[in-house]
């Protein structure tokens, strides 16, 4: 027998009308904010993701060839691949371009629970705005798309200017470095690197900036970076909104395009693997032959939030079962049909079964059956028959429809 490749899954009806669900509220969420939806394909060159994160990263990708012997890959993740799009179609759009998107992506990495080789990004791109304002609402709206699915997480808000500004006398290869080790959260490893290099004068300033719970810390330990003004006035108005995040100036955020303030979101139930958000400014549009356009953005991780928030009721639809003859099979399907043009989910039988089995088969499935014989059919009626209390009456087909809508979800 057949198996789903190894890092993906199947969703039946149940999970897929979750998922649906808690996509359509990030949907609407962002919606309110002006963030229109955009598509990009399912596979890209495989350039763009090594021209931004590095030759590394193709062990990490699903990497083949055309048949013009070209090197393809399906898209590990959306952004690059948005903003490909922006530089061919969209400079010369009025500014800010608010763009979102909801986007499937694939990763050859170890599946496990919440990581899976197949997976989903729910995920915005300010482009064009390099302000504090820009910043904030690009928090702000993370905030409540996250808000809006009904996890429970914690938001941390940082800026890489802090620590760039204390590493600014290294060398690009030691500050990748350093921000490798604090990007994975290694502090062993970090304290390993730094005696290696002679760079343990570092240790307590990085472990101090990592540990600020307030700007004014920040400044004390970095000193007065020239993004201060930003950094104070993106914070002061997140404060203004009452955003509940921490700030947490010890985010390093591995990919080197990130320039200033950098967020992240975690679920509190998940365990290890309890991101579900990360974000932040970045400029990554000249890499592909466009301008050095200011971009702001975040991915939310669909799937780790479906994890997080777990099964739950879906809301009830009612379900009508149409319950016929054989010689009113086609007055059954003119019934169905206007049940259905009324919003009401119905289903006729298929299988050619007797009267008392399609009733049989109703009771398991629908909330009322609607039963036509010759007596209906010559009558113009429909005899309505409640499932659930067993109450049944003739009506016309119009007064069927009306008493099923009065009753509602079931």
């Amino acid at each position: 027998m057949l198996q789903k490749p190894r890092g993906t899954r199947d969703f039946l009806p149940d999970e897929m009308e979750r998922r649906r669900l808690i996509e359509r509220r990030m949907r609407d969420a962002v919606r309110r904010w002006g963030y229109r939806e955009v598509g990009t394909p399912d596979f890209e060159h495989l350039e763009l993701f090594t021209m931004k994160s590095g030759e590394g990263i193709i062990q990490e990708m699903y990497v083949f060839e055309d048949k013009g012997g070209r090197k393809m890959t399906l898209r590990p993740e959306v952004t690059a691949a948005v903003l490909r799009m922006y530089v061919n179609e969209g400079k010369v759009l009025p500014k800010p371009i608010r763009w979102c998107y909801f986007a499937d992506c694939f990763r050859y990495e170890r599946p496990q629970k919440g990581r899976y080789r197949q997976f989903w990004q729910f995920g915005v791109e300010l482009i064009g705005a390099d302000t504090a304002s820009a910043d904030a609402e690009v928090i702000m709206l993370a905030d409540e798309a996250l808000r809006s699915s009904g996890v429970t997480f914690d938001l941390h808000v940082g800026n890489l200017a802090p620590m760039k500004h204390l590493l600014s006398d290294l060398s690009t290869g030691d500050q990748r470095m350093i921000m490798a080790y604090l990007d994975k959260h290694d502090p062993e490893g970090l304290k390993a690197a730094l005696v290696e290099k002679g760079l343990t004068h570092l240790s307590e300033p990085l472990a101090a900036l990592s540990e600020c719970r307030t700007v004014p810390e920040v400044f004390e330990i970095a000193g007065d970076v020239p993004e201060r003004a930003r950094i104070e006035e993106t914070f002061d108005l997140l404060d203004s909104q009452n955003i509940n995040y921490r700030p947490d100036f010890g985010i390093a955020r591995g990919l080197d395009y990130y320039t200033g303030m950098v967020f992240e979101g975690f679920a509190r139930n998940l365990g290890a693997e309890n991101q579900i958000l990360g974000g932040g400014t970045y400029r990554l549009a000249h890499l592909f032959g466009g301008d050095d356009v200011a971009s702001c953005g975040f991915a939310i991780g669909f799937d780790r939030v479906m994890v997080s928030i777990g099964d739950f009721p879906l809301a009830p639809g009612t379900v009508v079962g149409v319950v016929c003859t054989p010689d009113a099979r086609k007055r059954a399907l003119e019934v169905a049909r206007a049940f259905r043009d009324a919003g009401v989910r119905t289903e006729v039988d298929l299988m050619q079964r007797g009267m008392g089995a399609q009733l049989s088969h109703a009771a398991k499935t629908a909330d009322f059956a609607v039963v036509l014989g010759k007596r209906e059919v010559e009558a113009g009626t429909v005899t309505l028959k409640d499932l659930h209390s067993g109450e049944q009456q003739e009506r016309s087909l119009e007064e069927a429809i009306a008493e099923v809508a009065r009753h509602g979800n079931r």
